[in-house]
């Protein structure tokens, strides 16, 4: 399905009735990855989730985003289709659009129930090495984008950034870079603990983008909170053992 939020074609899916439960994807993925969860739950719920501007089918956004852009389109796009209450399920990047949403003043809604699958929110310590590698970086791209150098050298800068950057953001066309980089370099911390519904965190034990220990971190700060570790699972848990996901999710959401 296909609706218009702020000048941009939002592709989303809104299937079954009931209560409404949001689904809210991580970076670089879309709503298509959630298609086995989308089945589990939809024969007893209305499920909706968006691709995000920037990812899926959706367009990017028209110049750089923060997390905040993010809440405000989604809040739009809620608005949009009139739902008031939800549950919600977060993956990865979800997780920052959620606590912000949440830790928002006089909200238009209610979050019910909230599943957070390998979430994104807290930032990691960098070592000594990576801070290191941080301002090398910074400083050879300072020398090597100088007028001579730059003529002598034309694409130093871009191979130095293909180095060090990640997956993602090599990935990303220029607009997308310039979001990631706002979207990862804020702390969202403080506002995990404001997050007062029940909870059910599901996690790879083996995930290396938000470490097992950010779930335990997440279980101990938020009030109403349990966890559902997949054994050997990475990242995206809910692909790797859909079976054990989908299960914790149906039995959650009832």
């Amino acid at each position: 399905m296909i609706t218009r939020i702020d000048q941009i074609s939002v592709n989303y899916i809104d299937e079954g009735e009931g209560d409404v439960i949001l689904l809210l994807h991580g970076w670089g993925a879309n709503i298509t990855l959630f298609q086995g969860i989308i089945e589990t739950l939809s024969p007893k719920h209305r499920v909706v989730a968006l691709d995000m501007p920037g990812f899926g089918k959706t367009p990017e956004p028209p110049e750089p985003w923060c997390v905040d852009d993010y809440v405000e389109f989604v809040m739009k796009f809620l608005e949009h289709l009139q739902i008031r209450e939800f549950g919600v399920i977060v993956h990865s990047f979800g997780g920052r659009v959620l606590f912000k949403m949440n830790a928002r003043e006089n909200i238009p809604y209610a979050i019910k129930k909230a599943a957070l699958i390998d979430s994104a929110g807290i930032m990691p310590k960098k070592t000594w090495k990576q801070k290191m590698s941080l301002r090398l970086y910074k400083m050879a791209s300072r020398i090597m984008g100088t007028k001579v150098l730059h003529f002598l050298y034309p694409d130093a800068v871009e191979d130095m950034r293909k180095k060090r950057g990640s997956a993602d953001y090599n990935n990303a066309t220029p607009t997308m870079r310039a979001t990631l980089v706002k979207v990862v370099n804020e702390d969202l911390s403080p506002l995990i603990g404001k997050l007062s519904c029940p909870t059910l965190l599901i996690w790879g034990d083996q995930d290396t983008a938000t470490p097992i220990s950010d779930a335990r971190a997440m279980e101990a700060w938020i009030k109403d909170a349990g966890l559902v570790v997949c054994e050997g699972a990475g990242h995206y848990s809910f692909l790797e053992q859909p079976v054990k996901v989908q299960g914790a999710l149906r039995a959650f959401f009832g």
